[in-house]
């Protein structure tokens, strides 16, 4: 299907590029790739659904020429239903097979519009009616699921609504409800019903990221952003027609729909698609490794969570010899970690980096060459990045020098048409609109073109891989009387990589504690993941010298509470202990802890006591210790 290319450091990828995008890639859309993927072998396994991770190897298995003939169905079926190529899909769905057929279905007919389920009704309905939504698909009732009857609350409340399609569940036309299994085969699956020339330049989808909450933030992606992506990760992963993935993330987010989806789909691989809560399913988790003996998988997506997980789940004899790698990104892995799986597993980890803005993977450490533990590798083909220094007026001023911290900007075809919402495409583009998009991350790109993330300008807290923008913390502690200010940063998490935290302000005289700023927080978030941690009053909120709140002070108390408390361990080997968090010109922030030994106990030995404490956390470290 696609070239081979062995890319083993920058100049692998400047000579791919010497032939240009467009000539090298001369597909239009994501129909036309998966159509051209399940022309290979019609026959061949696409999906292999594991409905219970008890069961693994009793899995729905799914044909290419099933797959496509089941997006065909669910595009005639929306055409019918009245979507037309600007028209928006939008769905609240696990991962279930039907997810794939709605998905690439609503791109082949309109626009796509995948939603998180787990959000709040009434953030979902925000995000409909910033989309436009015209035809909603939900999963039917199901125990312990409450997909539908969040459905049923905002339907009624979508100006731009047409139909509601229900997947598992039966038709109420009275309502405007569609039974998808009732009425699905009644479509033909051999062809479209429609015309319809897609062009590269297209919306294909609308993915909500950075933070939904009341501020519906959707990006624009066109289909030849996720076709170039799809090519991409096909010649990094250099997977091959028949070979398997795993697919674990949710189906909501570009990752699993486009690097353990589309990229397959479009070679003629397969997508073993873990039950319908991901990496979440217990079972599953504690059958990886069998799973992996049996469908001889060559690599599988995850954030640093689940790794994490996996370390706990005996290998025992199970042959994982198939994995060449796992691919591990969203948030930052601890160096520690990163040798403890690989060590523990036998697999190499590469890591990377991406954006639903940039359709999912900008860079990655390359398989065959160099791992830089730490760095997020090199770019792929076709993505450009520039490390821009802005001036004081939050222009560009000039590039930065290699190691040279700035904010990392990225060009290139796979690079989005901008948010939907205008008020969110300002200040996006480095300068003019599809030129350089400013992704709010800081960096360094070293002497061998790896890039080095160091920080967040645009301050998202990233828990396990979700974004969550602190303003919808800040917003639901200032509906409180007596809250005078309030900030919220990510505190790091050995587990989730970080979570949320808030700090407050109170007006004089008010008696509020903790718990009860976090009950509140609880009461009045609609998305449970934003719910903050803590919530630590102070005296005063530290401002920059023009008024506004700086939030690297508040970041550096959180790591310093969290550090604080780990190294208790070591508080019996030392006489003194002090934590100092501040700013750090390679890696954007460090931790200085400083020992005084108590007299009889060897540094060695606290040293590796304070490592063990530290392991799961990726916030740059150094140990010093003073003699008595």
């Amino acid at each position: 299907m696609y070239e081979h290319f062995k890319i083993e450091d920058i100049n692998d990828i400047v000579e791919i590029e010497k032939i240009p995008v467009e000539e090298r890639i001369t597909q239009s859309s994501t129909y036309e790739i998966i159509s051209r993927g399940a022309a290979i072998d019609p026959n061949a396994t696409a999906i292999s659904f594991i409905m219970d991770g008890n069961a693994y190897d009793a899995a729905i298995e799914i044909t290419h020429g099933q797959l496509l003939g089941r997006i065909n169905q669910t595009a005639n079926l929306l055409h019918e239903l009245g979507v037309g190529p600007t028209d928006v899909v939008t769905y609240l769905l696990p991962n279930i097979p039907q997810t794939h057929f709605v998905l690439w279905g609503a791109e082949t007919v309109g626009i796509a519009n995948p939603v998180n389920p787990m959000l709040e009704a009434d953030t979902i309905k925000d995000i409909c009616n910033a989309a436009g939504t015209k035809v909603l698909v939900a999963l039917a009732e199901m125990p312990g699921v409450d997909i539908w009857s969040k459905a049923e609350a905002i339907k009624d409340h979508i100006p731009s609504l047409n139909a509601v399609v229900r997947i598992m569940g039966p038709s109420d036309e009275v309502q405007g409800i569609y039974g998808y299994e009732q009425v699905i085969d009644s479509y033909p699956a051999d062809r479209l019903t429609f015309e319809r020339d897609i062009k590269p330049d297209d919306i294909a989808s609308l993915y909500h990221t950075g933070g939904t909450t009341g501020r519906p933030k959707l990006a624009r992606r066109t289909h030849y952003n996720e076709v170039v992506l799809a090519w991409d990760i096909a010649i990094a992963s250099e997977l091959q027609t028949g070979e398997a993935v795993i697919c674990g993330l949710p189906l909501f987010h570009c990752n699993g729909t486009c690097v353990t989806g589309l990229m397959p789909f479009s070679i003629g691989g397969q997508v073993v698609l873990l039950p319908p809560s991901g990496y979440r399913d217990q079972a599953a988790m504690a059958n990886f490794w069998k799973i992996v003996e049996h469908y001889r998988p060559t690599f599988f997506s995850a954030v640093p969570t689940v790794l994490s997980v996996l370390l706990g789940v005996p290998v025992g004899g199970c042959d994982v010899s198939s994995l060449r790698y796992a691919l591990c990104g969203a948030a930052p892995l601890s160096v520690e970690l990163f040798q403890r799986f690989e060590t523990y597993s036998g697999l190499k980890i590469i890591e990377g980096f991406g954006m639903t803005e940039t359709a999912c993977a900008s860079s990655t450490n390359p398989k065959d060459g160099l791992a830089k533990i730490g760095s997020v590798g090199v770019r792929l083909p076709y993505h450009w990045f520039k490390i821009a220094i802005l001036g004081p007026d939050g222009n560009y001023a000039r590039d930065a020098e290699t190691n040279e911290i700035g904010v990392v900007c990225t060009s290139g075809p796979c690079v989005f048409k901008g948010y939907v919402e205008d008020e969110h495409n300002e200040g996006i583009w480095l300068d003019a609109p599809g030129g350089w998009f400013n992704t709010g991350d800081l960096g360094r790109i070293d002497e061998d073109g790896y890039l080095w993330l160091t920080g967040r300008r645009k301050e998202l807290i990233i828990r396990g891989g979700h974004n969550i923008d602190p303003a919808t913390i800040e917003e639901a502690l200032y509906k409180l009387e007596g809250v005078n200010v309030a900030a919220a940063v990510g505190r790091p998490d050995p587990h989730a990589g970080e979570v949320p935290v808030a700090y407050v302000e109170l007006a004089e005289g008010v008696q509020l504690n903790e718990d009860d700023l976090v009950d509140w927080a609880k009461n009045n978030l609609g998305e449970k993941a934003a719910v903050p941690k803590a919530v630590h009053v102070v005296d005063t909120i530290p401002l920059t010298a023009v008024g506004k709140i700086f939030k690297p002070a508040l970041q550096w108390d959180a790591i310093k509470r969290v550090y604080t408390n780990e190294l208790r361990i070591i508080e019996p080997m030392v006489r003194h202990l002090e934590i100092k968090v501040g700013e750090d010109k390679i890696h954007g922030t460090g931790v200085q802890i400083i020992v005084e030994p108590t007299p009889g106990i060897a540094k060695e030995e606290i040293a590796a006591q304070a490592k063990n404490a530290l392991a799961n956390y990726s916030v740059h470290c150094d140990l010093r210790f003073n003699e008595a």
